[in-house]
């Protein structure tokens, strides 16, 4: 059974070891180096709203949190699921408990999340979830090439459940 809790200085390593490429990781967090540290995301963190752990069986199996907050609006950031528990809904069940948490925490109306246009299981899921594209921002990859960070949002209804 998932379950989900805020996060604490000590889930710092377990996250740190999600990302298993220099891709993955900056699916994850762009402006991050590989190998993902301990500084990196707690400097991260340290900017942004509701970072939160997702839990199966006391391990860790999942972190996300907000970069913006405010206005009606929340985004998602930082979403990963650990290597041996994807392919499993744990990244549904993130999405699906930010978007609570936006509507119950800070009353939004809004929730967005952002892809990039190679996170092809990223892009599927946003979109199963009920995530429309509204923007395209070409961004540079870690190689120097171009990509395309799709930007998608999802209109909460007042229906949503409750946490």
């Amino acid at each position: 059974m998932l379950k989900f809790r805020p996060f604490l200085n000590q889930d710092l390593q377990s996250i740190c070891s999600f990302p298993q490429s220099e891709e993955e990781l900056f699916y994850f967090y762009p402006k991050a180096l590989y190998p993902l540290t301990p500084e990196q995301l707690q400097s991260a963190i340290d900017q942004r709203s509701d970072s939160t752990v997702f839990v199966q069986n006391d391990c860790i199996v999942g972190f996300a949190n907000f970069y913006r907050w405010k206005d009606g609006i929340c985004c998602i950031g930082n979403v990963v699921v650990a290597p041996f528990a994807r392919g499993q809904g744990v990244a549904k069940f993130i999405v699906e408990t930010m978007i609570s948490l936006a509507d119950h925490r800070h009353s939004a109306s809004v929730v967005q999340i952002s892809c990039f246009n190679q996170n092809i299981a990223g892009l599927i899921l946003y979109n199963k979830l009920g995530f429309k594209p509204f923007d395209v921002e070409e961004r540079e990859y870690i190689d120097g090439k171009r990509v395309a960070l799709i930007h998608m949002h999802y209109q909460i209804t007042k229906t949503q459940p409750q946490l």
